[in-house]
């Protein structure tokens, strides 16, 4: 495809193929896509986007000029391997390399052996959590991650990830070869259709309060919702209360022992009538939530980058975040922190936290930092 000036776009793939189950990658892809609208025309790439059959409504809620929707029968992990090892080929993009004429192709996780070809293939890996928290999966996932990062990195030339912390986790934990290009690319949230909703309806559709803070995880262990139940319970002790919105997708408590842990905090110090458990709502009204948040909390033990913590600096939402190296590195400065293992600390920074000023400016502009992102990402994958 050529642009008005007769020069060629520059033609790249992007593999949209996570589970449907995971929303940070979901989001990851469309706003990976999104940021390439704050481009100049001249410099926006024609994009091909592969997906899941699952995941077409996601791929059909983004808004670009230069693109083609591909729905794509991607194979499972293990077969692939294997055939991949007998064909002597890799099967999870030889076809796509054939098929269409891409100048790179992003994000492949799976490299069974390499690929000769002048197409930039690179892989992303978003952290290496299981290497800090093994306790939190089981024997086969943690075989089978190390087994698919070992490979990656054994016979891809370039790998991209989210933050310096987990490039310096990749360094300690794997050996990199010299020849491998490990490149830090954040991401950045773009905030869209929010601006024709209504807060008060909103808040009114959910039964929230004027005043309220939130978090937006899935009840994960690692994303530490108990810390911040404790610190509620603290504050409640003390005659202060606080009102918590909480979304994300809600395993059921009666087949999770977190949940059950949870639910126990929150029967046990009478939390239930200052907490609004909101599971998985439309994201444009969990922003809108967001953008009038007293401010956001983010109590994490690990990240490779929070999706969570960019919807807010898009949106000038204060932060409140565990002291984690990532978080630091996200926020810098503009950060409110405590220690993830202190429910104390974190009350202690809830009863004090400021009323909100709307108008304060709290992070760099959002047009520029955005326009960035997507510069930095187009010179990785074609430069």
């Amino acid at each position: 495809m050529m642009d008005i000036a007769g020069k060629k776009r520059l033609r790249l793939g992007i593999l949209f193929y996570f589970s449907p189950k995971w929303m940070g990658g979901i989001v990851y892809i469309k706003n990976l896509i999104r940021i390439l609208n704050f481009l100049d025309d001249d410099d926006k790439p024609e994009i091909v986007v592969f997906y899941r059959a699952e995941l077409r409504k996601y791929a059909e809620q983004v808004d670009y000029p230069y693109m083609n929707l591909i729905e794509w029968d991607f194979p499972s992990v293990y077969k692939a391997y294997i055939r991949s090892w007998i064909l002597r080929k890799n099967v999870f993009i030889e076809d796509i390399l054939k098929n269409y004429n891409l100048d790179g192709v992003y994000p492949l996780q799976d490299y069974p052996l390499r690929t000769i070809t002048d197409t930039r293939i690179v892989s992303w890996y978003a952290d290496l959590q299981h290497k800090y928290y093994p306790e939190f999966f089981t024997w086969l996932k943690i075989f089978e991650r190390n087994s698919r990062i070992r490979f990656m990195l054994r016979n891809s030339q370039h790998l991209v990830v989210s933050s310096q912390s987990v490039a310096d986790d990749f360094k300690k934990f794997f050996r990199l070869r010299d020849k491998m290009k490990v490149h830090v690319f954040h991401f950045v949230s773009v905030i869209e259709d929010i601006d024709k909703l209504d807060i008060e309806e909103i808040r009114k559709k959910y039964g929230l309060p004027e005043d309220y803070y939130m978090i937006s995880n899935q009840f994960h262990k690692h994303k530490n919702h108990r810390v911040l139940l404790q610190s509620m319970a603290l504050l409640r002790q003390e005659g202060k209360e606080i009102h918590m919105a909480m979304t994300g997708r809600l395993p059921d408590a009666t087949h999770s022992s977190y949940m059950r842990e949870l639910h126990s905090i929150i029967a046990d110090n009478n939390l239930k009538p200052h907490i609004s458990m909101l599971g998985v709502i439309p994201r444009n009204e969990q922003l809108l939530l967001m953008k009038y948040s007293r401010a956001v909390i983010q109590p994490s033990f690990f990240e490779g980058w929070s999706t969570v913590i960019e919807d807010a600096i898009s949106l000038q939402v204060p932060v409140i975040a565990s002291n984690i190296a990532v978080n630091i590195e996200q926020l810098g400065s503009k950060g409110n922190y405590f220690n993830p293992h202190d429910a104390a600390e974190l009350a202690e920074i809830m009863s004090k936290f400021p009323d909100r000023n709307l108008e304060m400016i709290i992070y760099d502009d959002y047009n520029e930092r955005i326009k960035k992102a997507a510069e930095i990402f187009i010179s990785i994958i074609s430069n």
